[in-house]
């Protein structure tokens, strides 16, 4: 599965910071914007990774009582 995610990049004094508007509490920093970008991709990843566990498991049958 593909799709776009929307990032915003900002350079402060310690570097950049990367975070994605549609994914609360996904975020990442780097040196560079190289470094940044590859690091926010990760964090993506496992953002999604993340979530969509959680989703199964809230999902996922339990069992008769």
């Amino acid at each position: 599965m593909t799709g776009k995610i929307s990032v915003v990049i900002e350079q402060d004094r310690h570097g950049y910071y990367a975070w994605c508007p549609e994914l609360k509490g996904c975020q990442s920093q780097g040196q560079t914007v190289e470094e940044t970008l590859a690091n926010i991709r990760e964090a993506i990843e496992l953002f999604l990774e993340t979530l969509s566990e959680l989703v199964s498991n809230r999902f996922a049958p339990r069992g008769v009582i």
